[in-house]
């Protein structure tokens, strides 16, 4: 098999898909014990629902989405407006409708239906005469719509409260308006209003979203109670030291010192059984991952597919970015699950589905 960024990409997530079974494996134990054995079992499920879509979408022509865009947009809102209804409140936040044994996370869907609307903006919109126009409907045409639908969304996850996929949203939005040749100006003042508003959004957080900023700075001012996790963590990575403990043989995770271990703090039992050397290969296996993904938007024949691998990209570089950063107490823990590898079907079938497009337009001749 030739190694065209088309493989490579291949290659990675399904290798990041069995490591993320072999870790959640491990951390579903606990001192031998198959303690959360039906975790496991949904994330098998999971993950073959999430590799079928995946092949699918890299057989069908990723252009057939266009009618459906807008459609997929809308059911994406709607749905982040029922859970704020009717949806299933976990640990203070509301962020899941379910479905009998089945839950759905409207937020990860709201992540692909984002990079869509926007790439079909921008593709159809974004390039123009900036002197044909007068400023103001230049701001609206190159901002205003696609920063407005972004919004839409990015207030929804806030109320749930997610702050963490809020920011999301919006790491989209300015990486794709960037590549979308969208001025430098118009974003960088959208950038200083953002920066200079962040104390007045303060009073609106939540007092454990308060919490968790405060202990990013200081995880000992609370070491038993929001800052326990960021400790422990940081304990299990550190004494993984070279080469790692050995699978299944981490003490901070089988003795159940590590919470969120299946989850959000995953790359902690990483680290702790794989060591430093496991850690960086992870490291930079994700970013040769998020580089080929964007060699593919290089190739792209169409606005539109550079624009949405340009997207893929993003997401998944900050994701892994960021949730690294939590488990090393280098970012506040704002949720966000490490990419093919933490727990959670929706986060999984979603990414696994983007990856399929992008393979879709890197196939395209």
């Amino acid at each position: 098999m030739t190694l065209r960024p088309k493989n490579i990409i291949a290659l990675i997530v399904l290798f990041f898909i069995l490591l993320g079974l072999i870790c959640l494996y491990s951390s579903c134990h606990q001192k031998g014990d198959f303690i959360k054995k039906e975790i496991f079992v949904k994330q098998v499920m999971w993950a073959g629902i999430g590799l079928f879509f995946m092949f699918l979408a890299s057989r069908l022509d990723y252009r057939r989405l266009s009618p459906v865009i807008i459609p997929l947009y809308v059911f994406s809102f709607l749905s982040l407006f029922f859970v704020l209804l009717m949806g299933r409140a976990i640990m203070g936040a509301q962020r899941w409708i379910s479905f009998g044994e089945v839950s759905f996370q409207p937020s990860e869907f709201g992540k692909f239906a984002l990079i869509l609307v926007l790439a079909k903006y921008y593709s159809s919109y974004g390039r123009y005469d900036v002197g044909a126009v007068t400023p103001r409907a230049a701001v609206i045409r190159a901002l205003g719509i696609p920063l407005l639908l972004t919004l839409f969304l990015t207030g929804l996850v806030l109320v749930q409260p997610d702050l963490g996929t809020a920011i999301v949203y919006l790491f989209v939005f300015f990486s794709i308006a960037f590549l979308a040749d969208v001025p430098l100006g118009y974003l960088f003042g959208l950038m200083g209003t953002g920066l200079v508003s962040m104390p007045f959004f303060w009073h609106f957080l939540k007092d454990y979203q308060k919490s968790r900023l405060l202990v990013f700075m200081n995880p000992n001012i609370d070491p038993l109670g929001a800052g326990y996790t960021v400790i422990q963590s940081k304990i299990a990575i550190g004494s993984g030291m070279f080469f790692g403990k050995g699978w299944m043989s981490g003490t901070q995770s089988q003795l159940n010192f590590l919470a969120e271990r299946h989850t959000d703090f995953i790359f902690s039992v990483i680290g702790e059984e794989w060591g430093f050397l496991g850690s960086l290969a992870l490291i930079f296996l994700y970013g040769l991952l998020v580089f080929m993904i964007l060699r593919v938007s290089e190739m792209a024949k169409d606005t539109f597919g550079r624009l949405f691998c340009v997207g893929a990209a993003a997401l998944l570089f900050f994701h892994a970015f960021i949730n690294i950063a939590m488990n090393v107490g280098a970012s506040p823990v704002v949720g966000l699950p490490l990419p093919f590898i933490s727990y959670g079907g929706s986060s999984l079938v979603i990414n696994l589905f983007a990856i399929g497009i992008v393979l879709n337009i890197a196939r395209q001749k």
